[in-house]
């Protein structure tokens, strides 16, 4: 049973369309122009959409081009009633899956077009699955989003990962560190040889010697074998040092001597051992201020930090959260076998209204949770944690409205996106009767449809 979207401006073919695929066991949508296929688009995930060309306003090649640039993964069936080679050769190279004349057999060729097509797709993805699990794949493709920030990321982790060179990752928690650092590894020379990956705040300093650089039998207590340590098993790949400012000092001197020298000695032995590792370390906090009060050395920073990348918190790019939100909701619907592939307007604007201090980490864990609690087949506001919903910071326990980020904000812009959303959430309370809308605003009729029109409401 796959998702289906049939856009025509010709009802009887959205419903004829409807009536066919709903009976193969489908769930169909229809919708009857551009726009409004654009509008369901941004709400659902639709694992194939049938279009005609030739429509008012906009034609199906104009939704050809957008699915392709936003939704990468539908696949895309061309119908129309003029039969045109040029346009034919046309839609295939933009990205469409094929392209039939409306005849009296179009019902009868497209189930066969369909399902060829869904069985293709189906087989794309396992292979992909595949490669995945056995780390082939480019790197790119857990990181998620479309933002200016994320494509400038997108152009570094590229340009950098073919040099051997230390690279230092900062970024909040929760920004996908760790992801970054497997890409980079993955487009490296050394993308054939180990990834391996430590969280250096999770151990305590003489467990965290022993875990990189190994012990042999007798070192101490309960040291009854010999044991390789992270940088012998990551030989002639990369080792990802997470949370590296949480090292105390001391351990930072043998860290350093590591990196300057290539060579380790394990904990309890006398003969040094030659390394041939690429370092990738991550910090979610300011290392340069960190050496400044003396409690990070400055050595080390400027050894770790030949290449440094910053990741951007998800509050600087409000235009990846619903982009990464349908990325979760199809991860957690497929996990947990339930149909749910729509996610509400009022929920998209609430989630692109909070902050997300926790950033990805916190958004994927606030839809797996509107997953497992919705019951219908759309996330909804209630499915949302009551802090996303009330846009409040329970770090802080205020209203996002007032909360001021440290790299300042465009208060202009910021007060157009509330007013905005006051007046979608009066709508939507008043069932769309704008001068009930209007009351609830405590405003008059005139003002409401001056603020309509302007944010095209």
């Amino acid at each position: 049973m796959a998702n289906l979207l049939v856009v025509d401006d010709e009802k009887s073919i959205c419903e004829m369309l409807d009536i066919a695929f709903r009976k193969a066991g489908h769930r169909v949508d229809t919708a009857n122009s551009v726009p409004e296929a654009r509008q369901k688009l941004e709400h659902q995930i639709y694992d194939l959409i049938i279009s005609d060309i030739k429509m008012p306003q906009s034609s199906g090649l104009d939704l050809l081009q957008y699915v392709r640039e936003s939704h990468p993964d539908s696949l895309v069936i061309l119908i129309t009633g003029h039969e045109s080679i040029e346009t034919a050769v046309r839609a295939v190279q933009m990205g469409a899956f094929d392209y039939l004349i409306k005849t009296p057999s179009l019902v009868d060729e497209l189930k066969f077009k369909v399902e060829l097509a869904l069985e293709i797709s189906r087989i794309k993805q396992e292979n992909v699955s595949l490669k995945r699990e056995l780390g082939k794949q480019r790197g790119l493709e857990d990181i998620v989003g479309q933002s200016s920030p994320m494509k400038t990321l997108f152009e570094l982790i590229l340009s950098v990962a073919p040099a051997n060179s230390t690279i230092l990752i900062l970024g909040e928690s929760g920004t996908g560190k760790e992801l970054v650092a497997r890409a980079i590894h993955l487009h490296s020379s050394r993308s054939k040889q180990p990834f391996v990956s430590i969280n250096c705040s999770a151990f305590q300093e003489t467990l965290l010697e022993s875990e990189l650089f190994g012990y042999l039998k007798g070192a101490f207590t309960g040291a009854t074998t010999n044991k390789k340590g992270l940088f012998e098993y990551a030989s002639g790949g990369t080792l990802f040092l997470d949370e590296i400012a949480e090292m105390s000092l001391s351990m930072q001197v043998k860290l350093l001597r590591a990196l300057q020298e290539r060579k380790i000695r394990p904990v309890g032995g006398n003969e040094e051992i030659d390394i041939d590792v690429r370092v990738i370390a991550a910090s979610n906090r300011d290392l340069q201020q960190m050496v400044e009060e003396k409690t990070f050395r400055e050595d080390l920073f400027y050894r770790i930090s030949v290449i440094p990348l910053e990741i951007p918190p998800l509050r600087n790019r409000p235009a990846d959260i619903s982009l990464l939100a349908f990325h979760f909701l199809k991860k957690f619907s497929s996990q947990m076998g339930k149909p749910i592939h729509k996610i509400s307007s009022d929920a998209i604007r609430l989630m692109e209204s909070y902050p997300w201090p926790g950033n990805v980490r916190e958004l994927e864990n606030a839809i797996e949770r509107a997953v497992a609690l919705e019951k219908g087949e759309e996330i909804v506001p209630d499915s949302l944690p009551e802090r996303v919903v009330h846009g409040v910071d329970v770090k802080s326990n205020r209203s996002i409205l007032t909360q001021l980020p440290e790299e300042g904000m465009d208060l202009e812009r910021h007060i157009q996106q509330i007013e905005r959303g006051l007046l979608e959430a009066a709508l939507v309370r008043s069932h769309g009767v704008r001068t009930r809308a209007a009351d609830l605003l405590q405003m008059s009729y005139r003002s409401f449809r001056h603020y309509a029109k302007k944010y095209g409401v």
